[in-house]
């Protein structure tokens, strides 16, 4: 086996320097990037000959015909083109990763909230360690989302994947993952996010012990950054703060496996060398890599609490201008300093459903315990939700004076399609069976003769 890489990153901990080495910075940049001197053509994209004795191939993640804004593509430059990444396949068993439109069960209308899903003491892969919460819309017409939970306690050994039926964003809870990618090698952590692009071909290592995590699989269009309007230039995520892998290859003749999510199935191939075999690159349509604190959020400095979406770390845009088909939205460290305001979330209505999940430290709007690490909650489409009994009379009645919201970090997966959840998260013993009812322990505080 030859494995290449100019500078391998070594830390999946908080980033410290400018770049990690490895990478390099920006958001849906033009990149380009060798692993051997002059592997990569210059001035054209498909020369006669290419270096090295490489093949020619485009990605793209986008129509040819998209505009110059939205067209995503990139050239690699590999050792074998994927068609030899090919072979006879057969449908693997997906385990219980599921894809919308998968309606297995009806529950109840009410909020849900599922503490921790525990890890396995098997050796399970990536792939097999995938648990389906919710799905929505529908993959085949490119809407909608899945959210998941990965465990894994086993690195994937001579096993390869890509996903066709959608764009993954993972989100590390517990553990650092190592992603070896077409385009190059990514670590990631709790407090970092990878963005994998559908039809990127991927192993997943553990570096470390076990992992825990939270996935989310946008069938819809392609994540981009939230246009920031009256904010400006500046704030929430900063593109020079994302990281795209520097190209690595494997030159590896060994018996592997290929497997390929499409249509909702699963599908593997035996074949006999690694596909991660791309030597130089160039093109915008890469994974990445995000450190999530470095978001810098904005909010009110006067009275009033906004919306959440002032949040959105990235968005994945539909065909109706301002309606997301996903929000990834950040709930992080922040200073609070509205006068006469209750601080927390209000309660609310919303016609966008909300999954959330908790990477560490607690939620502001749920302080009566529950809502732990690990743990996710779904708060569906136009069903009521907001903080429990303990959160509004806390905030109701605190002296208001700058306060400092430290060592948190919540997120939510919001789309604009109602949630299904899957027959797995309907019947887990993770699922909290009275959480639906935290709203009945509001107290009444109506008095007619003072105001």
């Amino acid at each position: 086996m030859n494995v290449q890489n100019p500078s391998l990153p070594q830390s999946a901990g908080r980033l410290e320097s400018a770049i990690q080495p490895g990478y390099m910075s920006g958001f849906g940049n033009g990149f380009e990037t060798e692993a051997l001197p002059g592997a990569l053509p210059i001035g054209r994209n498909s020369p006669q000959k290419c270096a090295y004795g490489l093949y020619a191939e485009q990605l793209s993640g986008s129509p040819f015909t998209a505009p110059r804004t939205t067209n995503e593509r990139s050239w690699l430059y590999r050792i074998r083109p994927t068609v030899t990444h090919w072979g006879e396949f057969r449908k693997a068993d997906i385990g219980l990763w599921r894809t919308a439109p998968a309606a297995e069960v009806e529950v109840p209308i009410a909020p849900m909230r599922w503490d921790p899903i525990p890890i396995p003491s098997e050796p399970v892969s990536f792939l097999e360690g995938i648990r389906t919460i919710t799905t929505a819309g529908d993959a085949g017409s490119q809407a909608g989302m899945g959210s998941h939970v990965y465990l894994v306690t086993r690195s994937m050994a001579d096993e390869y994947f890509y996903n066709a039926d959608g764009e993954m964003l993972l989100v590390p809870q517990q553990g650092a993952l190592r992603l070896w990618t077409e385009f190059g090698i990514i670590d990631i952590g709790p407090g970092e996010i990878a963005v994998i692009p559908r039809g990127v071909k991927i192993r997943v290592e553990l570096p470390g012990g076990p992992a825990r995590g939270y996935l989310c699989e946008n069938y819809g269009g392609a994540f981009t950054l939230p246009e920031r309007g009256p904010i400006g230039a500046n704030c929430m995520a900063n593109p020079r703060d994302f990281l795209t892998p520097v190209a690595a290859y494997e030159d590896k003749d060994a018996p592997s496996k290929m497997f390929v999510k499409w249509g909702g199935s699963l599908w593997v191939a035996d074949i006999d060398h690694s596909p991660l075999d791309v030597v130089a690159w160039h093109g915008n349509y890469a994974p990445y890599k995000y450190d999530l604190r470095r978001y810098s959020p904005v909010g009110p400095v006067l009275y009033d609490h906004a919306d959440p979406s002032i949040f959105t770390v990235l968005t994945s845009p539909s065909e109706t201008p301002g309606t997301a088909n996903i929000d990834f939205v950040l709930f992080s460290d922040r200073w609070l300093v509205a006068e006469n305001t209750f601080r927390p979330p209000w309660y609310h209505m919303n016609v966008m459903s909300e999954f959330m999940g908790l990477v560490y430290g607690q939620y502001d709007a749920k302080t009566g315990g529950g809502f732990v690490p690990g743990g996710m909650s779904l708060h569906n489409t136009m069903l009521p939700h907001g903080p429990d009994m303990d959160a509004f009379e806390k905030a109701s009645n605190v002296e208001l004076k700058p306060h400092k919201l430290e060592g948190t970090m919540a997120f939510m997966f919001e789309t604009r399609f109602p949630q299904k959840v899957t027959a797995f998260a309907a019947g887990t013993d993770a699922l909290q069976k009275d959480y639906g009812a935290y709203g009945r322990k509001l107290k009444k505080h109506f008095n007619p003769n003072q105001r």
